[in-house]
C-alpha cells in the first residue's frame, strides 16, 4: 500500500536569502516526511519577485529564487516531489503542470504554511486544506481588517504557533475561526549534539534578527502593537551588564544606524545578516553558538499570544540553552532548564548568568526539551489527529 501524500506549501525561493526562512519550510515536510507520508512540496513565486544574484529582475526560470529552490529541495531529498509555480503564466519548475495538478489531486491534504499558496488550479484539486499561522498577530489582525491579506479562505482548519491565541488570555481577534495551538517540528538528526567537550564550554548568546521585520506595526482597533526593535532596545546594555559576550547577525537598514550604534555602545557584536543566508550557513552558526538570547516581535509580547521562535527550537535541539522574551510560551513549556523565559532586563540578566552557571546541565536539558515537545511525532499530533489523515 502506497503511503499517504501530504502537500506542504511555503516560501523558500521567495525568502532565498535567508536560510533560517528555509529551514523552517523543509522543516516541515522533513518532519512529515520522517513520520511515514510521502510529501510534495509546492511554492507559488510571483514573476515580480524574481531576480538575479546581485537583485536584478530575472526571468521566473532563470532566477536567484528558482536556483535557490533546486538546491534547497534536492539538499533536502524532494528532488522529483517539489515543484515551482509562477502564477502569473503558469509555468512550473521541478515536473510538469499536468504532473503537479495530477499529484495534488492524490494528496489526502494540504498544510499551507502562512497561507503560501494560492494559485487557484492547485487548490482546486486539493479535498482538505490546512492553514499554518507562523506570525499571530499580523495575521489575526489583517483577516479582521478585511481584504485577503492573511490568506485564511478555503481552509477548513486553522493551526497557529500562538499557544494562546483564541483563549481567554489572548486579545486577538478571531473572527470566528477556531485557532488549534500547533508546535514548530524539528527533525532532530539534522541538529545533532555537540561532543561532550563543546558542551562544557560556553561559546556566547547569539540570534539571528531583523530589527524592524517586513510588515510594519500592526494595528487592532486603535491600538498600534510593537515591533522586534521596540523590545530589542530595552537590552541593548544587557552584555555590558552581565560581562558575557553576545552577538547578533542583525538585518539592520542604514537609517536605524543610531539603534546598531547604542547596541554597540552596549557591548553587542553586530555580525553581517549574510552570515545566515543559506541553509549551511545557518545552521553552522547555531551549532556554533554557546546559546541564544531574544526578545520577540512586541505584537507577539503584548498580545501574550504564546508564540514560540522556530529558530529557537533549533538551537534546543542541537543543545544549546535558549534565554527568550516571554510571549505566554511558559504557560504552555517547561521553562527554567535549557529553556528560561524573561519579562524584564533584571530576569534576562539572571537567566544569562544562570546558563553560564551550569551550562552543561542546561545544554543537556535543552535537547530533551526538543526531544520531547519539538519531534515530528509529539509537534505534528493535534494537526494530523484533527485533519485525520495517517501514512
Amino acid at each position: 500500500m502506497s503511503p499517504t501524500t501530504i502537500a506542504v506549501a511555503g516560501a523558500l525561493a521567495n525568502k532565498h536569502r535567508h536560510g533560517g526562512s528555509v529551514w523552517v519550510r523543509l522543516s516541515w515536510a522533513e518532519a512529515l516526511r520522517e513520520l511515514g507520508f510521502r510529501v510534495l512540496f509546492v511554492e507559488q513565486l510571483a514573476a515580480a519577485d524574481c531576480v538575479d544574484a546581485v537583485g536584478r529582475p530575472a526571468d521566473f526560470a532563470a532566477s536567484a529564487n528558482a536556483a535557490v529552490f533546486r538546491g534547497t529541495t534536492e539538499a533536502f531529498g524532494f528532488d522529483g516531489d517539489a515543484a515551482l509555480v509562477c502564477p502569473d503564466d503558469g509555468r512550473v519548475l521541478g515536473m510538469s503542470r499536468e504532473q503537479l495538478l495530477e499529484r495534488l489531486g492524490e494528496a489526502a491534504l494540504l498544510v499551507n504554511i502562512s497561507g503560501h499558496l494560492r494559485w487557484r488550479p492547485a487548490l482546486e484539486r486539493l479535498p482538505r486544506r490546512v492553514f499554518v499561522d507562523l506570525d499571530p498577530g499580523y495575521t489575526q489582525i489583517w483577516h479582521a481588517s478585511g481584504g485577503e491579506a492573511a490568506g485564511l479562505e478555503g481552509h477548513e482548519l486553522h493551526f497557529t504557533v500562538g499557544a494562546n491565541v483564541g483563549t481567554e488570555r489572548c486579545d486577538l481577534p478571531t473572527s470566528g475561526i477556531e485557532w488549534r495551538p500547533i508546535r514548530q517540528p524539528v527533525v532532530l538528526d539534522r541538529w545533532p549534539l555537540p561532543p561532550p567537550d563543546e558542551r562544557r564550554d560556553f561559546g556566547g548568546f547569539t540570534t539571528v534578527a531583523s530589527w524592524r521585520g517586513a510588515y510594519g506595526r500592526p494595528v487592532w482597533e486603535g491600538r498600534s502593537y510593537g515591533l522586534k526593535a521596540h523590545e530589542f532596545r530595552r537590552y541593548a546594555s544587557l552584555p555590558e551588564t552581565t560581562g558575557l559576550p553576545f552577538a547578533a547577525a542583525l538585518d539592520i537598514h542604514p537609517a536605524d544606524a543610531h539603534d546598531a550604534a547604542r547596541l554597540r555602545a552596549g557591548g553587542w557584536r553586530l555580525l553581517d545578516p549574510a552570515l545566515v543566508g543559506d541553509i549551511d550557513s545557518f545552521r553552522r552558526f547555531v551549532r556554533g553558538s554557546g546559546a541564544e538570547f531574544s526578545t520577540a516581535q512586541g505584537v507577539y509580547v503584548e498580545t501574550r499570544s504564546g508564540w514560540f521562535s522556530d529558530r529557537t527550537v533549533r538551537y534546543l535541539a542541537s543543545g544549546r540553552p535558549a534565554l527568550v522574551q516571554d510571549t505566554g510560551f511558559s504557560e504552555h513549556l517547561p521553562v527554567g532548564d535549557g529553556l528560561i523565559a524573561f519579562d524584564t532586563p533584571d530576569e534576562a540578566r539572571a537567566g544569562a548568568h544562570a546558563i553560564v552557571a551550569d551550562y552543561a546541565r542546561h545544554s543537556a536539558a535543552a535537547r530533551a526539551l526538543a526531544e520531547r515537545c519539538f519531534a515530528p511525532a509529539p509537534a505534528l499530533a493535534p494537526l494530523l489527529d484533527a485533519a485525520g489523515v495517517a501514512p
